[in-house]
């Protein structure tokens, strides 16, 4: 199935990590010009950027800070200047909180860098979109809207108020031709969800025993969904929030 992505600009941020990366690759195999976003890990940056060329893409690597809004508009400059300007953008990042009760200044960063960051991001590439008559957002999600942890506060508040965003981009930028929709990943198969104190291999192997499907959401299954949401193969999905747990939902 061809998603019509070919030549088109995507900007994916958090692409650093495990979901992001995945992303960027199924991005670029459909042909898009991927700007891989980061923060701090520079060199698993690079790793994407030379996966996507070896792939017969091409990637560019990207800096940007959620918590610095004139990051964000220096990141949008430059990938415009490189590759051009950002059809397809990607909210991924996440700042992540720090467990068990949050001080207010705490909670303030956590919602800063997740949500007002990524929506100042939007806001730099909708001009763009709307020029071009074609637009894709898609933000990414978790399941922890719906089943809470308990060992942060913040983190769901972003993630709802994330969702809450695309529903309000949705109805307003849909008349410029650009379509925002939510993918809301499960329990993912990550470095980090493996390696976390409070996860590891034990969670994980619970949680899938729990899933009708017998296992836990990969990253290359994130990217499937936000691939076909961000592409031109979506002509009408707007204002959607898409559920990619394997059914796990239903079993609570």
């Amino acid at each position: 199935m061809d998603l019509g992505l070919t030549g088109r600009v995507a900007l994916v941020t958090g692409a650093s990590g495990d979901i992001g990366g995945a992303v960027a690759a199924a991005l670029a195999r459909e042909g898009a010009l991927v700007a891989v976003g980061w923060h701090r890990a520079e060199a698993r940056a690079a790793e994407v950027v030379e996966g996507v060329a070896a792939a017969g893409g091409r990637a560019l690597a990207v800096r940007l800070d959620q918590r610095d809004p004139a990051s964000l508009g220096a990141a949008a400059q430059t990938v415009e200047r490189e590759l051009g300007p950002v059809a397809v953008l990607v909210g991924n990042a996440v700042a992540w909180p720090e467990l068990g009760p949050e001080s207010p200044e705490a909670l303030s960063a956590t919602l800063t860098a997740n949500v007002a960051g990524t929506l100042a991001l939007v806001e730099a590439v909708l001009p763009g979109m709307r020029r071009a008559g074609w637009g894709r957002v898609v933000l990414v999600s978790s399941d922890v809207v719906e089943q809470p942890i308990p060992a942060s506060l913040g983190y769901p508040a972003a993630k709802g108020a994330l969702e809450t965003a695309a529903r309000v981009l949705a109805v307003r930028e849909a008349p410029h031709g650009v379509l925002t929709n939510v993918v809301r990943p499960g329990f993912t198969r990550t470095r980090r969800a493996l390696t976390a104190d409070w996860l590891g291999q034990r969670a994980v192997d619970a949680e899938g025993a729990k899933t009708p499907t017998g296992r836990i959401c990969t990253p290359e299954d994130v990217a499937s969904a936000v691939a076909y949401l961000g592409s031109a193969a979506n002509g009408h999905a707007n204002g959607e929030i898409l559920s990619v747990a394997g059914g796990r939902h239903l079993t609570r």
